[in-house]
Formats: C-alpha cells, sequence, structure tokens
C-alpha cells in the first residue's frame, strides 16, 4: 500500500534536516550572539542579566544541531562523506567553540578569581563557533569538488572570500538576533543598549544579505538561472521583497520602542534567508552535483528512520516549547538561575 503512493522518503528526510538546521540557527543564534556582544555590555550587572537570560535554554538548543549532523550522517551518507572531508577544519573549531563556550559559560558562576578569563572565553568560544558556521556555509554554497563520489579538492578550499564573508555576515545576524532577544527579555540601561546594538545590527544584516544574494549569482550559473530565467523570476521575487519588507518592520518597531515584534521579524530574516538558500540549491544536497535522491540512503533505510524520527520530533518540539514557556517573561537584575 505504502509502495504504491511512491512517497519520497528522500525529499521527506531533506525537509527534516532542513527544519532541524533551521531551528539549530535560530535558538542557538541568538545564544552566540549574546556571547559575542558580551564583552561590549557596560558593567557586570547587565552582562550576568543577558546571560541568565539564556541560561535555562542554551544547552537544550544544541539538541538541534546533533539532530541535525546526526540525521545527515544517516540518511544522507554520500554528502555526510563528501562534506565533511571539505569542511574538516571549520566543522572542528566550531565544536571546539561550542564546547569552550559552554565551559566558559558553567565557570562564570562557579569561580570569582578567574572570572574574566572565562568571560572572554565565552566571547571568543561564541565568535569562533559562529566564524566557523558562516565560512562552512559559504564554503558549501560555493561547491565542492566531487570526483567518483568523493571530495576532491584541497585543504584549503574551504577558505574564501566569499567564505570569511559569509562568515562575518553570520557573526552579525547572530548578534541582531541576540540583541533583539536581551531587547525582549530585559528592561532598563541594558534593554536601551540592546536596542542600539540591534539598530546597527539590523543595517548590517540586511547589507550582508544584499551582497551575499549578489556575490552568488556570480559564484554559480545554477543559482543565476533559478532566480532569473522565467518564469521563475515572476514568483521567486516574493522572496527578496518580504525581506525587505521585514527589515523595513523590524528597524520600525525598534524605532517605535517595541520589544517582541523586533524579535519576530529578525526570524523572519533568518527563515527568508533560508528558504533562499534552499531555493538556490534545490535539487542538490552538495551543490553543485550531488542531488537529493543520489546522496540518500536506501529507502528502507530511510523508513526505518522515519518511524524513529516520528516518535522522537515531536518530544523535542515539545520539551523545547514547554522550556520556553516555563521561562518567558522579563529576566530582572541579580534574578538568577544557576
Amino acid at each position: 500500500m505504502i509502495e504504491s503512493i511512491g512517497i519520497d522518503y528522500a525529499m521527506i528526510w531533506a525537509g527534516l534536516i532542513a527544519f532541524a538546521v533551521l531551528a539549530y540557527i535560530i535558538l542557538d543564534g541568538f545564544d552566540l550572539g549574546i556571547g559575542i556582544l558580551f564583552p561590549f555590555i557596560k558593567n557586570k550587572t547587565d552582562q550576568e542579566t543577558a546571560m541568565n537570560s539564556v541560561a535555562p535554554i542554551w544547552d537544550g538548543n544544541e539538541t538541534w544541531l546533533v539532530l541535525g549532523g546526526g540525521g545527515l550522517f544517516a540518511v544522507f551518507p554520500l554528502a555526510y562523506s563528501v562534506i565533511m572531508p571539505a569542511l574538516y577544519m571549520p566543522i572542528i573549531l566550531m565544536l571546539l567553540g561550542l564546547i569552550f563556550r559552554g565551559v566558559a559559560f558553567e565557570f562564570h558562576w562557579r569561580t570569582k578569581n578567574s572570572q574574566d578569563w572565562w568571560d572572554r572565553g565565552f566571547f571568543l568560544g561564541s565568535l569562533v563557533a559562529t566564524l566557523c558556521q558562516g565560512i562552512a556555509l559559504g564554503a558549501l554554497v560555493q561547491g565542492i569538488t566531487v570526483d567518483d563520489r568523493a571530495y576532491a579538492g584541497g585543504w584549503w578550499d574551504w577558505l574564501t572570500p566569499f567564505s570569511i564573508t559569509t562568515g562575518i555576515a553570520l557573526a552579525v545576524g547572530y548578534v541582531l538576533l541576540g540583541s533583539t532577544w536581551l531587547n525582549m527579555k530585559t528592561t532598563d540601561e541594558l534593554q536601551k543598549q540592546s536596542v542600539q546594538f540591534a539598530k546597527i545590527a539590523a543595517w548590517l544584516t540586511l547589507f550582508f544579505i544584499g551582497v551575499i544574494s549578489l556575490w552568488m549569482l556570480f559564484i554559480e550559473q545554477q543559482y543565476l538561472h533559478r532566480w532569473f530565467d522565467a518564469p521563475n523570476v515572476y514568483y521567486l521575487m516574493a522572496v527578496p521583497v518580504a525581506v525587505l519588507f521585514c527589515g523595513f518592520k523590524l528597524l520600525y518597531g525598534l524605532h517605535k520602542g517595541r520589544e517582541t515584534s523586533p524579535f519576530m521579524y529578525a526570524i523572519a530574516l533568518f527563515v527568508l534567508s533560508y528558504i533562499g538558500l534552499l531555493i538556490s540549491f534545490y535539487p542538490n544536497l552538495v551543490p553543485p552535483s550531488i542531488s537529493i535522491w543520489q546522496a540518500a540512503a536506501p529507502d528502507d533505510s530511510l523508513k526505518f528512520l522515519l518511524i524513529g524520527a516520528s516518535a522522537l520530533l515531536p518530544i523535542i518540539i515539545a520539551y523545547t516549547a514547554y522550556a520556553y514557556w516555563v521561562f518567558r517573561g522579563k529576566v530582572k537584575a541579580n534574578e538568577a538561575y544557576h
């Protein structure tokens, strides 16, 4: 019966992994953004309030990274075997940055004599992890050299002006998420600082979205044809129009002193940029030559794993939503989670 329906399990899994990656980018993005902002927050009390705003939830956000990476290994083994050798260095540095960020986060509350050093570690771990995520993304966008179903490029192919630009752009975007989160979750002087950070980050994020979008058109002909060949151009232009609308509403909300809407519109910018990336990539999972179906495991494996994912994903979504609900509302100074 199931076979007769002709279910595309590879496409289902591509959607699930895409969702997991997007969830990680958004949920851990504002955590990392707060880490990058940390040394620029003026006083120690406000710094600790910023940390407390994410203390109950930051480690749970990492679940989506595990799901995305583990899912790629299990259901798209060819893509995993090509992407990992191509991006070993930025991925390893990213993981080290995330580990160091987590350790520094905990040690901030456990030691006083070396607290300043751990605070620097919190900043550096967040910055390194973010830059490496953006560099890895840029390296994937510019294409990975494949020969006979194996990575055929060089050790430093991932490090290019484009990938460095995407790394900086992601850092700016995470600062936007982090500052709008603090605007929503904090009060008084820290909230005022967050609004100023958010205004600068919003303009820079929109600038980088424009620069990278145009740059991509000259990197790979597939991207140019996907967006500007008829009839695609007529309906895909809705994406950049929506980006401009969300950018305007974000800046307007910050100007008017809104608290929740700037964070929502910052998330919308990330979602729209991600949709634009997926549109550019399709049908490839590893640009420019490995498609979703070429990279997928056998259907029997995909079906078996989908049964487990069907039970697991609702649980992850439920406990994530519950954690955010329990710790909703403003975080006040000297009101510590730890």
